[in-house]
């Protein structure tokens, strides 16, 4: 008896250990999806194991199968959970403590910006000991996309279509800004790729400069940035490689934390409670 229990034990964690693979092998072909015979051949399993393996993950709800094309993907029950998951954890808590150590360590105004469809948000911000005007302002202040540099640098890193949609979108409400023109914008967007990140005095805040990197998800898709708003003088061609470096170490860092299901994604303004926008050092 003792026996037969061990064979299904093992049985079973054989068929958790091949569903997992199937789940890996999905994730790969969300877009497209995937039919079971060049699944079956991808992960080294016969058809008809395969067969059964997503079946059982369809009757669970965490796969899902187009019925005219008999195409495989990921299922809305998988996605659920790992939007639950990421609500654990999310991205203005985890970066809480990179905006602390950043502003002890350079002195200077820390901002967390977010994407919110055609605008950025100021999620986070810790005061430097030096006072400066911002273009979001306080907590919850929003900007165009693509106007100063944390937004500018969650631009430059959308996605080539979706970029082009933002800009003849955000265009027309940010002329009155004078110097945001299109030759403008996309001159500042190819130095930010090519760069990594931004760094300007845009000359519309007199005496304010700024310095920006991007933050990603674990998907590699850009969700955020981290921005320094200091005085001009203050980041100056000696200073700003020191300040860059640790912005974009500390930008790296975060980005591998973030799951790409963070609720605080989609809803920036959902995260600022009213004590929240309050919160200071």
């Amino acid at each position: 008896m003792d026996h037969d229990n061990e064979d299904t034990a093992s049985h079973q964690r054989g068929t958790l250990h091949r569903s997992f693979v199937v789940l890996r092998a999905l994730a790969a072909h969300q877009k497209e999806g995937v039919r079971v015979t060049h699944l079956a051949k991808e992960i080294g399993l016969t058809q008809a194991t395969t067969h059964r393996l997503l079946q059982g993950l369809v009757q669970e709800g965490v796969v899902e199968q187009d019925q005219q094309h008999k195409l495989y993907r990921l299922g809305l029950d998988l996605f659920s959970l790992a939007a639950l998951a990421g609500g654990v954890q999310d991205l203005r808590s985890l970066a809480r403590p990179v905006l602390l150590r950043l502003s002890a360590s350079l002195s200077d105004t820390v901002i967390l910006m977010v994407r919110s469809g055609f605008d950025a948000v100021c999620l986070d911000r810790i005061e430097g000991q030096f006072p400066i005007r911002t273009f979001t302002g306080d907590i919850g202040g929003r900007i165009p996309l693509g106007v100063g540099q944390g937004s500018l640098v969650i631009l430059a890193n959308l996605p080539d279509a979706e970029r082009e949609e933002v800009l003849r979108y955000n265009l027309p409400r940010i002329q009155h800004y004078n110097v945001y023109d299109e030759v403008y914008m996309r001159t500042e967007i190819n130095r930010a790729l090519s760069q990594g990140y931004t760094a300007r005095n845009s000359g519309l805040l007199e005496g304010m400069a700024g310095l920006a990197a991007p933050v990603f998800d674990r998907n590699g898709h850009v969700v955020a940035a981290l921005s320094i708003g200091t005085h001009t003088a203050r980041l100056n061609d000696e200073r700003l490689p020191a300040v860059r470096d640790m912005l974009l170490r500390e930008a790296r860092a975060l980005s591998s934390q973030i799951n790409p299901f963070d609720p605080t994604l989609r809803h920036p303004m959902h995260a600022l409670s009213t004590g929240d926008r309050t919160r200071s050092l």
